[in-house]
C-alpha cells in the first residue's frame, strides 16, 4: 500500500471537552500523520497510519469528585505518616497545655523516665545500677505502690532521684471523670510528700493515655504532662540486647526514655549508660532536661 493509500479518518471534536483519543500505531507503517484542521468553524482531527481507540472521559463533575477523593486519601496517608512528627511538633510549642514528648535542645542530654507501679523485686538492683553509672533518673510513682513500699520510695529520694506522679491506682485517665483524675493526682502527691518530703510538678498518665481533659486537668493542678520520646517496651521482656538497641539507636538531644523496673532493664542499664556516654550523651532528670531545654 502506498503512502497515499494509507487509511485516514477525520473526527469531529465533541462540544466542550474534546474526547480522549488514544492512538495505537499500526506497526506495519513507518510513521503516523496527525493533524488538526478547521472545517466550517469546526475542529477536526485527521489521523493517518494509526488505529484509533476512543476512551470517553467521565463528566466533569465526576472527574472533580474523583480528584477530591484521591486528595483526601493522600491527606489521610500523610496524617498517618506524620504521627511521629507530633512528638517533635508538640514539645516545640513549649506550652503546659500540651504533653511533653521531647525537649527542644541541641545539647546531648536525655532523661530516663521510670514508671513504678510494680517491679519492687528488681528496684534495689536497678537503683544500684544507676548509682554505679552515676545517673539520676525520674521515677514516676503510683501512690498505692508507694504506700505498700515506703522504704523503697524513700530510698529513691535519698539517692537523689526525682519522684514524679503516675496516679494513685493506675487507671485509664481518659475513662475516668475529671474529679476522679484530680483525686488520683492529689492522693499520690500527698503520699510521696509525706514519705520523702519531695513535691513534683510532673505527671505521667498511666498507659500513656491522654486527651485535652487529662492535660488541662493536670495543668490546672500545676502539673506538666510527660510522655516519652523512646519507649523501651521493656515490660514485654524482649531481651537485654533489644532494649539496649531500642534506646541507643534512637537516642537524640532532649529524649525522654520510658522504662520500667524489670530484670532485663536492670541488665540493660549498664550497656545503655555506657553506650550513651560513648555517643557524648549525659542522662539527667526530666525536670533538669526541661530546664536545660530551649525556651
Amino acid at each position: 500500500m502506498s503512502l497515499g493509500d494509507r487509511p485516514s479518518v477525520s473526527l469531529r471534536a465533541a462540544q466542550g471537552d474534546r474526547p480522549f483519543v488514544l492512538p495505537l500505531l499500526n506497526p506495519s507503517l513507518n510513521r503516523a500523520l496527525i493533524s488538526y484542521i478547521n472545517v466550517g468553524g469546526e475542529d477536526r482531527m485527521e489521523v493517518r497510519g494509526m488505529h484509533i481507540l476512543f476512551i470517553s472521559l467521565p463528566p466533569k463533575r465526576l472527574r472533580q469528585r474523583l480528584v477530591g477523593l484521591a486528595l483526601a486519601a493522600i491527606l489521610a496517608l500523610l496524617t498517618l505518616l506524620s504521627v511521629e512528627g507530633v512528638k517533635k511538633i508538640v514539645p516545640a510549642a513549649g506550652s503546659g497545655d500540651n504533653p511533653l514528648f521531647q525537649v527542644a535542645t541541641n545539647k546531648s542530654i536525655a532523661a530516663l523516665a521510670i514508671n513504678v507501679a510494680w517491679g519492687e523485686k528488681h528496684l534495689p538492683e536497678l537503683l544500684a545500677a544507676l548509682a554505679e553509672g552515676k545517673v539520676k533518673a525520674s521515677f514516676f510513682m503510683v501512690g498505692e505502690w508507694a504506700q505498700r513500699f515506703p522504704d523503697l520510695t524513700r530510698e529513691m529520694a535519698q539517692q537523689g532521684h526525682e519522684l514524679g506522679n503516675h496516679s494513685f491506682t493506675h487507671p485509664y485517665p481518659t475513662q475516668i471523670s475529671v474529679e476522679e483524675l484530680v483525686t488520683e493526682i492529689e492522693n499520690t502527691a500527698r503520699v510521696v510528700q509525706d514519705l520523702t518530703g519531695q513535691t513534683s510538678n510532673l505527671f505521667a498518665p498511666p498507659y500513656g493515655q491522654w486527651n485535652d481533659n487529662v492535660v488541662l486537668t493536670a495543668g490546672e493542678l500545676g502539673y506538666r504532662t510527660i510522655m516519652w520520646t523512646i519507649d523501651s517496651i521493656d515490660w514485654q521482656q524482649p531481651g537485654v540486647e533489644v532494649i539496649t538497641r531500642r534506646v541507643l539507636d534512637n537516642l537524640a538531644p532532649g529524649s525522654i526514655i520510658l522504662m520500667h523496673p524489670t530484670e532485663e532493664t536492670v541488665k540493660a542499664l549498664p550497656q545503655i549508660m555506657a553506650g550513651a556516654r560513648e555517643q557524648g550523651f549525659k542522662f539527667i532528670t526530666v525536670s533538669e532536661l526541661i530546664a536545660e531545654g530551649s525556651p
